[in-house]
């Protein structure tokens, strides 16, 4: 519902539903018009969801005297914001002493979206219905649409490429347990996601949080090591479908 953001047809709850969500997506009629497109991104955007975006990297830090001062990190001047932009931004939010780090260059807007602080980002992909019933050439034509899966819901075309998708998205890292003596238990992976780093310290508390005080070290056999297997520490960043040995201290 076009003004969902501002209340209309109870639109608030159920973006605020959306807030809460690891992964979106957004189903789409292949046979009609694009237009909604724009304005679900729209309505999801003026409620503080970025679609397939990442947090800017920038430092903001607030201080009790010193002005506004912007630096940056990265070689060359920044295409869109400079120190007089940086201070009528935060004049708009009465900061009128704060540090600004830029680590890449970005938009003034990206700059509100850090001072707010309240933005959530996450993945989305476009899921375009009802593949059956458009051509050759205008699949051609949406394919050029990014982040979007066509499927046909009634004849369950492309449902395997979808699940796919979403996988991809997620970038979610399964991680096998193995008892020492006993084969790998492959039919029930710990589900870590790639976003936050997969360490074998998060893969122990996704078991149980009490194994990490006897923990000693584990073993690893997979591609994020160089020997199979290897002795590695509670901060070793695990792979897809590495297999993990928990070594309790005696």
């Amino acid at each position: 519902v076009e003004g969902a953001k501002d209340g209309r047809g109870r639109g608030r709850q159920v973006i605020a539903t959306a807030r809460t969500c690891t992964m979106l997506l957004i189903v789409l009629d292949a046979v009609k018009s694009m237009n909604h497109k724009p304005i679900i991104e729209k309505e999801l955007e003026g409620f503080g969801i970025r679609l397939n975006q990442r947090p800017p990297a920038v430092t903001f830090r607030r201080k009790e005297k010193g002005g506004v001062s912007l630096s940056q990190t990265f070689k060359g001047e920044p295409k869109y914001l400079d120190q007089q932009v940086a201070k009528a931004i935060l004049a708009e939010y009465r900061i009128t002493n704060a540090d600004v780090i830029l680590h890449e260059d970005i938009s003034g807007e990206q700059l509100i979206d850090v001072i707010e602080g309240n933005r959530v980002y996450m993945p989305c992909v476009y899921v375009l219905n009802k593949l059956d019933a458009i051509s050759i050439e205008e699949l051609e034509i949406l394919d050029q649409c990014p982040h979007y899966c066509p499927i046909s819901a009634h004849l369950k075309w492309n449902l395997d490429g979808l699940l796919d998708k979403i996988w991809e998205y997620l970038n979610l890292v399964r991680v096998y347990t193995k008892p020492k003596g006993v084969v790998p238990d492959y039919e029930a992976p710990v589900i870590l996601s790639g976003y936050d780093q997969p360490t074998i310290e998060r893969f122990i508390l996704k078991i149980h949080k009490s194994l990490l005080t006897d923990f000693k070290h584990a073993l690893v056999w997979g591609t994020s090591v160089k020997h199979n297997p290897q002795v590695c520490g509670k901060d070793h960043i695990l792979h897809d479908e590495d297999v993990v040995q928990i070594i309790k201290k005696l």
